[in-house]
């Protein structure tokens, strides 16, 4: 059903544009897929870490919980900006650009986490940053058009 768009919702556009704007939320709902698994496999990582005693601390913990949880809110919203929802639509375009800054930036603060931590974030980041780029793709776009 999540799949399915609503081509009423983006009538104005022609039969091709459309398919274009389908096939860019096709795209972003796995990429937000994608993301959820990453970071589901993180938060599996911490754990196993945790249980054979090494070292995890508060931080890691928070975030490896709270990054799976995101990743279904933000799937939930590509959804409903695939069906037509304007405000749907630039929560993603939006969060899709300050997401990766922030879990990064974060990381980058001497101390909060190990390196290795960071580099998972980072892969983790990359397919929300391919969020970014198609959900400001012309096609999209057009089917949003005027207050951005």
């Amino acid at each position: 059903m999540e799949t399915e768009t609503n081509t009423n919702a983006h009538a104005g556009l022609d039969a091709g544009a459309r398919t274009a704007v389908n096939t860019a939320f096709a795209t972003v709902r796995r990429c937000f897929a994608l993301y959820g698994a990453l970071a589901t496999a993180g938060l599996v990582g911490v754990v196993v870490l945790a249980a054979t005693g090494h070292m995890v601390n508060t931080f890691m913990w928070i975030r490896a919980v709270l990054l799976p949880l995101v990743a279904v809110v933000l799937h939930r919203q590509a959804v409903a900006a695939s069906r037509g929802s304007r405000r749907a639509y630039e929560r993603v375009s939006q969060v899709s650009v300050v997401l990766p800054v922030a879990i990064v930036g974060v990381d980058l603060i001497p101390g909060v986490c190990p390196l290795w931590y960071a580099a998972t974030q980072v892969v983790c980041m990359l397919p929300v940053v391919a969020v970014a780029v198609v959900s400001r793709g012309s096609a999209v776009r057009a089917a949003f058009p005027g207050k951005r």
